[in-house]
């Protein structure tokens, strides 16, 4: 009887099995930084669940909730929440050492100041929304209600969840800079653009306001500034960066330049 021999695996089908494999390892090590410190998390979610309803306490908010599971539902979902902020570090560390073989140098440069610079600015967000935003809209929402015989009865999901979606939107807002950096980087936004769209965005700037905070002018103000700022920010990074780019390319044109009259120097002195 014939024996079939194996064929033995191409540079490629090895190669991509390798990707596979270490596709697999890091993804596994993600899932279980990820459902440990969701374990270690769920221990706290009550303390972070006071923390955050505290907040409300201030204002003369009562909690309530309408579903046996409600309250323990939150718990998971704050401990979710809570365990990929505490694990996102070691998530984008995975996923830098999974595509760094193949970037260059400048390429992982850029990665690494874009993630740091996305997180400190997405942290800067998160806080400016629990210390200045979140306690002026607090206030005002409970204060629909005074002097009225209606009585608020607000459920600790639709607490909670207003909570972490504010957080989310000025975490995002102020990852504004950064965007702006990036897309001009890579040519697909122009800073001649951003320039002669101001008052285009100005007017998306005060609509976005507008959708996410209560319906006075105050508070729409208060969110409008500090977004028409942050386009101003990154508007100025975004001018130097191109700058720098264009004096750098100007640069390596000149020693081009310099290297093919040298060359060809070089070549009629041969001749002769």
């Amino acid at each position: 009887m014939a024996k079939h021999k194996k064929k033995p695996e191409s540079k490629d089908q090895m190669a991509l099995s390798g990707h596979l494999k270490e596709l697999r390892n890091r993804v596994a090590v993600c899932v279980v930084c990820l459902v440990g410190a969701f374990l270690v998390c769920l221990n706290y979610a009550p303390v972070i669940v006071e923390f955050l309803t505290d907040m409300g306490k201030a204002y003369g908010y009562q909690y309530i909730y309408v579903a046996p599971q409600e309250l323990l539902m939150q718990h998971f979902s704050i401990s979710l929440l809570a365990s990929v902020c505490v694990t996102f570090p070691v998530l984008l560390y995975q996923i830098w050492a999974f595509v760094r073989p193949g970037l260059s140098k400048k390429e992982n440069l850029v990665f690494v100041l874009a993630v740091t610079f996305g997180l400190l600015c997405f942290l800067v967000g998160v806080y400016f929304a629990y210390e200045i935003m979140l306690p002026f809209m607090l206030e005002f929402l409970i204060g629909v209600s005074a002097g009225t015989e209606i009585a608020a009865s607000i459920t600790v999901a639709n607490y909670i969840t207003f909570l972490l979606t504010m957080f989310v939107i000025f975490g995002i807002v102020f990852e504004l800079p950064v965007l702006s950096v990036m897309l001009t980087q890579l040519g697909l936004v122009k800073v001649e653009w951003m320039k002669k769209g101001r008052r285009f965005i100005i007017v998306v700037i005060f609509f976005v306001a507008a959708l996410i905070t209560p319906p006075d002018i105050v508070s729409q103000v208060m969110v409008a500034v500090p977004m028409l700022g942050l386009y101003e920010v990154s508007i100025i990074l975004c001018t130097i960066l191109s700058k720098l780019k264009r004096k750098k390319q100007k640069t390596e044109e000149e020693e081009e330049d310099e290297k093919e009259t040298a060359e060809s120097a070089d070549e009629a002195k041969a001749k002769e």
